[in-house]
């Protein structure tokens, strides 16, 4: 597959993937090939920057990203506590009593073991882990 940057007419900017070149060229010639904004056929290659990156740029890169992903999930574990009752060991019951309509809605978190885990999705319980962020 090949990525290419496009531009229409009007010079609007978007992106475009195809098997290859002769491929992109024959949808551009029928007209297949619009774009997102203003729906125009008019449209061409832009020029586009070599993408070069070193090993130690990727490296660094993916611990950026590692770090970004850990730092979302910490606030995404502080908004569940902040905001949701923490129910312990009581989970599986609770979950089952929200979902059957028992007791009123609302936001809960507390531990099961896998298997729990498991029957409540197998019951259609919509349930998602919480991640175990401890400091290291």
């Amino acid at each position: 597959m090949i990525r290419y940057a496009l531009i229409c007419r009007e010079g609007h900017e978007f992106e475009g993937w195809f098997p290859d070149s002769t491929r992109f060229e024959a949808q551009v010639e029928a007209g297949e090939v619009r774009c997102p904004v203003c729906d125009s056929v008019e449209v061409r290659r832009a020029l586009m920057a070599p993408n070069l990156t070193t090993a130690r740029q990727a490296a660094a890169g993916r611990a950026e990203q590692a770090a970004a992903l850990r730092q979302a999930l910490v606030e995404v574990r502080r908004k569940v506590e902040a905001s949701c009752d923490n129910v312990g060991d009581r989970f599986p019951e609770e979950a089952r009593r929200i979902h059957y309509g028992e007791v009123a809605p609302r936001g809960i978190f507390g531990t099961s073991t896998p298997d729990e885990a498991r029957e409540l999705l197998d019951e259609g319980v919509d349930i998602l882990p919480l991640p175990d962020l401890a400091e290291n």
